[in-house]
């Protein structure tokens, strides 16, 4: 089977590990530390292998940016710093294309359309610049990535969910096909 990886980070990657553990398309969501092209520090964070027969780059990044906020600059809940902030990371430069689009259209949703004085609404109703959050979410290649120790892969199978960031319960929900399908 052809699989593509993508890597995620935002607030504790334990917690990503099991938003992405059971997600369509998901092959495999490993647990480690990644180092961004640029970056002199790792990061925690969540390699994705994803079948992209089944899902892609876009569908990942929706449901990353549902479970935590591009719009902080310095992580997600109680954890703090510019290793907890989100982003979006690729490893083929093939994915480059797609993971820039899906960031410039996060960077500039609520921002006034530049290509027409047409009242146009593209994708977001919002066109109020004084209404339009900054984006802090990254994005990039990675050069490095270092799995972590297999006793700390997949803690959520086996520890409450109680103390998490995300809200579990709800995401099931959401993720809930609509009853009659």
């Amino acid at each position: 089977m052809y699989t593509q990886i993508l890597y995620v980070t935002g607030g504790d990657p334990r917690e990503l590990q099991e938003v992405f553990r059971t997600a369509r398309g998901v092959t495999e969501a490993l647990l480690g530390n990644l180092l961004p092209e640029g970056e002199e520090e790792p990061r925690p964070g969540v390699r994705l292998t994803y079948d992209p027969k089944k899902t892609d780059i876009s569908t990942l990044a929706d449901l990353l940016f549902a479970v935590v906020d591009p719009r902080l600059p310095d992580g997600q809940g109680s954890l703090r710093g510019l290793e907890y902030c989100a982003g979006l990371w690729y490893d083929s430069e093939e994915d480059r294309p797609h993971v820039e689009l899906y960031m410039n259209f996060l960077r500039n949703r609520g921002k006034p359309l530049a290509a027409s004085a047409a009242p146009l609404t593209l994708n977001d109703p919002n066109t109020d610049p004084k209404r339009a959050a900054p984006c802090h979410a990254k994005s990039g290649r990675v050069k490095a990535f270092t799995p972590a120790a297999e006793a700390e892969q997949h803690y959520y199978k086996t520890h409450d969910k109680g103390e998490a960031y995300i809200d579990f319960a709800h995401l099931q929900a959401c993720l809930q096909p609509p009853s009659g399908e």
